[in-house]
């Protein structure tokens, strides 16, 4: 099977297409024909060893959808001939995965497999951030950095689901058009993004910053917080942010600040398909209408993510492999 691997981490010329062995799954696995693969800024960490991959050479590609094509002994959750997806996985740059059968979610009916598979990782994503790292309320005011990328104009739409004010921050007047179509209330550039906020807010701030950008904006996000607001940092688009002297936190407003995982909300089954379940029911109800994607094939994989890391991008951004 063709397959795109890492043998030394570093720039986009290192990703490899390549023909491997196609998978087995052994116990409690499923083998998984893919059609489609999510591509996200993990996998750029992971390909710069920002995140180190145990093994070498390894995969990439967090996401993907597709059909079952074999289930090894004990399966009970999926059979051969299911459309399914999954994240939290390395190595969907590939026409076949073997992959833990927990993990596996039903994509229903009605349900492209390009949809499903974009919404996997941004999709569950959105849903933690939004119901369970900071349950965002009718009325409350949340600061949503990158909001034409992936995550956030899945992001900005949910949180006006909820009943939010949303303030979004776009790089070009171009993703900002996108971002209002998304139904956000304020778009902003990034310069001096924090006054704008507090004039925005009539000096009070935002009960919560969702940032995936990282180092060039944290200060300015903990400066756009009110009293007891939460900082949550998710992303390094930018780079990694720096140390943080707790003392800080209390000299700004006793604000929270907190560095979540995906994996640390989908600790089961039963999470992972409430998740699932809710992200793909907001697509299916035209809860998300605005939906922007790019497909790349897999010999211009190396283009994708020099498109990725260069923030031109909007929307959520696939692999199409078969």
């Amino acid at each position: 099977m063709k397959a795109i691997r890492v043998h030394t981490p570093g720039p986009e010329e290192n990703l490899i297409l390549e023909e491997v062995p196609v998978p087995e799954p052994g116990p409690g696995q499923a083998q998984v024909k893919i059609a489609v693969s999510g591509i996200n800024f993990i996998d750029i960490y992971f390909r710069t060893g920002l995140y180190p991959a145990p093994e070498r050479p390894f995969g990439l590609g967090m996401e993907a959808a597709g059909t079952v094509t074999a289930v090894g002994e004990g399966c009970v959750h999926v059979k051969v001939g299911d459309r399914v997806a999954y994240a939290m996985q390395r190595g969907s740059y590939a026409e076949y995965a073997v992959v833990p059968e927990w993990m596996l979610v039903p994509v229903p009916p009605g349900l492209e497999l390009s949809d499903a598979a974009a919404l996997m990782l941004q999709g569950m994503t959105v849903h933690y951030l939004t119901h369970s790292t900071f349950a965002l309320q009718p009325g409350q005011t949340c600061l949503i950095h990158a909001a034409a990328g992936g995550v956030g104009l899945i992001l900005t739409q949910v949180a006006k689901l909820i009943g939010a004010t949303v303030i979004a921050t776009t790089s070009t007047p171009e993703k900002g058009n996108l971002v209002e179509l998304a139904g956000a209330d304020h778009v902003i550039r990034y310069e001096n993004f924090a006054d704008e906020v507090r004039r925005l807010t009539h000096g009070k701030g935002v009960h919560v910053v969702y940032d995936s950008v990282g180092a060039s904006t944290f200060e300015g996000s903990l400066n756009s917080l009110r009293p007891r607001g939460m900082m949550v940092t998710f992303g390094n688009a930018s780079g990694p942010v720096p140390a943080v002297e707790p003392l800080l936190l209390s000299q700004k407003g006793s604000l929270f600040l907190t560095r979540p995982r995906l994996g640390d909300y989908c600790v089961d089954r039963d999470e992972l398909l409430q998740r699932s379940s809710d992200v793909f029911r907001w697509r299916t109800d035209g809860h998300l209408p605005t939906f922007s994607s790019s497909t790349y094939a897999m010999d211009k994989i190396q283009r994708a993510h020099r498109d990725l890391a260069s923030r031109s991008t909007s929307g959520k951004l696939l692999l199409h492999i078969g």
